[in-house]
């Protein structure tokens, strides 16, 4: 997976700046093709009246993903450029981080909540082990932890966990 931030310093090559700038980056999309071209103009003549296909309808994919192109757009003088990446099946712009040392975090809900292994989920598992970052599993903590505080039933704080799970 490729993530990438939505700002960069990079050089801008517009005859204004011509120094390393601060960019937008979105990503490029390709637009809606013209009816007034003339392949297009070409092509919808040669189709009109009998006859059926006059042309071949390409069958023969071969690839199966496409190469990302970043549109960077100068803050300072607006002036806009694309840089093409590497083919990947996952992009993301502007994505959480990663912090070093920071893995996944395996939580056991029962152990969140306290109980022991007699009780039974209606939803879920005994001990459901998920796979959560720390934010998120710490998070999940602090909820069920509140949820206990209030003294309301162990029945809510089950059904809140199972459905924190279920995302």
């Amino acid at each position: 997976m490729v993530n990438i931030p939505k700002t960069r310093r990079t050089f801008c090559a517009h005859k204004d700046c011509r120094k390393h700038t601060p960019h937008k980056v979105t990503q490029y999309k390709k637009g809606k093709d013209s009816l007034a071209a003339q392949g297009k103009r070409r092509y919808d003549r040669k189709q009109s009246g009998y006859g059926g296909q006059t042309k071949p309808v390409f069958h023969k994919k071969a690839k199966t993903t496409k190469k990302v192109v970043l549109r960077l757009e100068c803050t300072v003088c607006k002036y806009k450029m694309q840089l093409a990446l590497k083919r990947c099946k996952h992009f993301e712009l502007g994505g959480e981080k990663k912090t070093k040392g920071a893995a996944l975090t395996f939580v056991s809900v029962l152990s969140l909540l306290g109980m022991g292994a007699k009780h039974t989920w209606n939803r879920c598992s005994d001990v459901y082990p998920i796979a959560l970052s720390q934010t998120w599993s710490s998070l999940l903590c602090l909820c069920i932890q509140s949820i206990l505080r209030r003294n309301t039933l162990h029945a809510q704080a089950k059904a809140i966990a199972c459905d924190l799970v279920s995302l």
